[in-house]
């Protein structure tokens, strides 16, 4: 039954204790008899050797278990665990598409931290309600409600606390539940860490209990007018109502429950499974997922319902020897074995030869797969990330999957040893399966460059593209990566409006086509101003760009007939793809096509198009070019006695210190730092603290850059 189901993810910042609660997790459901440990390199979700080996997740994996809901009945709990670097941030935004509800951990002495804060707007994109787990209240310098307030001020959530510590770092006994107000402690003699004692609070916890209680029930009064009126009344309030209005003011995204614990030391696991199934939703709770027909791009809506035609998305391909493993989340419907659907993106036939159910590596054959589930297929040929499989006679594209874009790229270089086909075969199934690594070949120097999120990205791709052509890791000869590059981005360094006269005559039927067009660079603010125009149309068809380019059509009284226009604005995108002096993509644009002038005869859509395309190069001409560089978010954590290093290192490579603050004898600098500065950056910070510090960083935005500041060739070389 699809109540009794539960797609969650486990998301947070790196080293915040993903893994390790995902391990305990499977080792309370009884899916394992034996923990594994991430300083061992045993747990069941980093299995793969580049993960073991680093002791960090890198790919997003998927385990089931069962769990028992407070009346004993068996529920699903479907899980991935994603990885916490933001060079991976592809894993989360995919997962997050095809989740129903999330687990945000936190690390209870860091906070919110860096990546902490993107994956939360990842999920509030997608509308996923989530609860809150503050883990590691073993930790020396933990702060459960410094933690809470970070939660408020930093990702604007509306954290509402149902368990709380009863002490913190060494002093950790256990946790107070403010729902049924008793204090959980572990039994220490027990060596299986199974069993628990649930006492009643002790004196010295009792007092802030009852306050902290009085704050969880005004959280959750939002939801409940009926425990409104009780506590206006004085009254208790029944457990049974307080989990009520947990699960609704969860699911409307009102407020976010916040469970605490240790998951190294056992402590509180356990009940965040018990919160897991009480507050997220299951299919069932979901909106009924909408589409559009292929061909009508008519709004199709498929509810969760196996009766319903088939609909699925693919999510992620994992390229194997034995041919691709591809991860689906179906929405209505049933897949089964040896069937054949429609993939709506290439309009081919797909026959799934088998499927299953994932435990990490291992792999539990299904005989079919309803609404809500989360499998593997094999036997798709054709089939990719962001692929809709569908019913053929009963069609629908789900919406695909937008990523994040490439910020550096590096040269990729190869020995004549090896076998060219065979490591271009390589390297294109390792871009298919990450949709935020890039290739291309330099026009010319003829290098291969390959594009990711950060270099932590590209020396991991470059690792699997060793492994997929059988050369040992530690050879670094035959592989190599070169100096990194950022990838800049353009604009236009003023507004123009131009007319461009495109006329070929050549003996037959000429090309004739005038267009004028106004140019606009946009500001932040006209972009924001875009996208919800946009989003009130409420059209599923028309979606904000990701390069913020905009094509409006202004033409009036029939100066150039409608069905020339589609050709201006593909010749003008077209364009906007690669600069004339520079070859980065053009961003923050606007194409205001607002007269021009056509031949009876010697008009064309071809013509349209050529004049568009060479109409944006004279426009490139005569605006001038801004040039732009992406500016990295960046959080350092050191001791204290190092923040006067860190603050003068950072400004030293042209970063902007926007915040400082000290805590127990660590300090954390947040700045802004242009990623053209920042490589190399984890060898100085070393030296600079003697290894003492950390850093982090994430994609923040593109600035402008000054032409003789930038890594770039110089643009008389191009011309010569």
């Amino acid at each position: 039954m699809l109540d009794r189901v539960r797609n969650i993810g486990i998301m947070a910042h790196v080293d915040a204790g993903k893994t390790t609660t995902t391990e305990r997790i499977l080792y309370y459901s009884g899916t394992k008899h034996k923990v594994g440990d991430v300083d061992d390199g045993d747990t069941t979700t980093d299995f793969d050797p580049l993960e073991r080996q680093k002791g960090i997740t890198i790919n997003s994996a998927a385990v089931s278990i069962d769990w028992a809901d407070r009346a004993g009945a068996p529920i699903s709990i479907n899980i991935i665990d994603t990885p916490g670097h933001v060079d991976f941030t592809a894993e989360v935004e995919r997962s997050l598409r095809v989740l129903d509800g999330a687990v945000g951990v936190f690390c209870a002495k860091g906070g919110v931290e860096v990546q902490s804060e993107t994956v939360w707007r990842q999920a509030t994109k997608y509308k996923v309600p989530r609860v809150a787990y503050v883990n590691k209240l073993d930790r020396m310098g933990a702060d459960f409600w410094g933690c809470v307030a970070q939660m408020r001020t930093k990702l604007g959530a509306n954290p509402v606390a149902v368990t709380i510590p009863a002490g913190q770092d060494n002093a950790l006994e256990g946790i107070i539940d403010l729902i049924g107000m008793k204090l959980i402690t572990r039994d220490l003699s027990d060596k299986t860490f199974r069993k628990f004692f649930v006492t009643d609070i002790p004196d010295q916890y009792l007092a802030e209990a009852k306050a902290r209680r009085e704050q969880m029930l005004d959280g959750i009064s939002a939801a409940s007018d009926e425990i409104t009126e009780l506590v206006l009344e004085g009254k208790d309030v029944p457990e049974d109502l307080i989990r009520k209005a947990l699960r609704k003011g969860t699911l409307d995204n009102t407020f976010t429950p916040v469970h605490c614990g240790s998951s190294k030391m056992y402590h509180g696991v356990q009940h965040l499974l018990d919160l897991v199934v009480d507050c997220l939703p299951s299919p069932l709770d979901r909106p009924p997922v909408d589409g559009v027909h292929p061909k009508t791009k008519e709004v199709v809506t498929r509810k969760p319902d196996a009766a319903e035609p088939m609909s699925a998305l693919a999510f992620k391909t994992v390229a194997e020897a034995n041919g691709d493993l591809v991860y689906i989340r179906v929405y209505s419907g049933e897949l089964k074995p040896g069937e054949s659907y429609t993939n709506v993106i290439t309009g081919k036939r797909e026959r799934i030869a088998r499927f299953y159910r994932m435990m990490g590596d291992k792999r539990i054959n299904l005989e079919k797969a309803g609404p809500g589930d989360i499998v593997a297929a094999m036997g798709l040929a054709d089939t990719f990330t962001g692929n809709t499989l569908c019913d053929p006679d009963r069609p629908i594209a789900l919406e695909a999957i937008q990523f994040p874009k490439p910020v550096i790229a590096q040269a990729l270089t190869f020995s004549k040893q090896l076998d060219a086909g065979k490591v271009g075969e390589a390297l294109n199934r390792l871009v298919r399966d990450d949709p935020t690594l890039k290739t291309h070949t330099d026009e010319e120097t003829k290098d291969v460059i390959i594009s990711g999120m950060g270099e932590l990205h590209l020396e991991i791709s470059i690792e699997k593209l060793k492994r997929a052509i059988g050369v040992a890791q530690e050879n670094t000869e035959l592989i190599r990566l070169g100096k990194p590059r950022v990838a800049y981005r353009q604009s236009l360094a003023r507004s123009v409006d131009l007319e461009y006269r495109f006329v070929k005559q050549t003996g037959g039927r000429g090309k004739f086509a005038v267009i004028n067009v106004k140019y606009s660079p946009l500001t932040p603010e006209q972009i924001e101003d875009k996208v919800r125009e946009i989003e009130e149309l409420g059209d599923p068809k028309v979606k904000p760009d990701p390069n913020n380019v905009y094509f409006v059509n202004s033409i009036t009284q029939g100066a150039i007939p409608k069905e020339y226009i589609p050709s201006v604005e593909e010749g003008l995108r077209e364009g906007a793809k690669k600069g004339y002096k520079y070859p980065f993509p053009f961003v923050d644009l606007e194409f205001d096509l607002h007269f021009g002038k056509y031949h009876d005869v010697d008009s064309s859509q071809d013509a349209f198009y050529l004049c568009a395309l060479e109409a944006f190069r004279d426009a490139q001409e005569r605006a001038g070019i801004q040039l732009l560089e992406p500016v990295m978010k960046v959080v350092v954590v050191s001791p204290k006695d190092y923040q006067g290093q860190i603050t003068g290192n950072i400004s030293g490579k042209r970063g902007i210190i926007e915040e400082t603050s000290e805590d127990k004898g660590v300090a954390q600098v947040m700045a802004k730092v242009p990623l053209a500065n920042l490589f190399g950056y984890t060898s100085d910070l070393r030296s600079a603290t003697k290894g003492q510090a950390s850093f982090s960083m994430e994609f923040s935005h593109y600035a402008p850059v000054p032409v003789e500041l930038a890594d770039i060739p110089k643009p008389d070389a191009k011309k010569k």
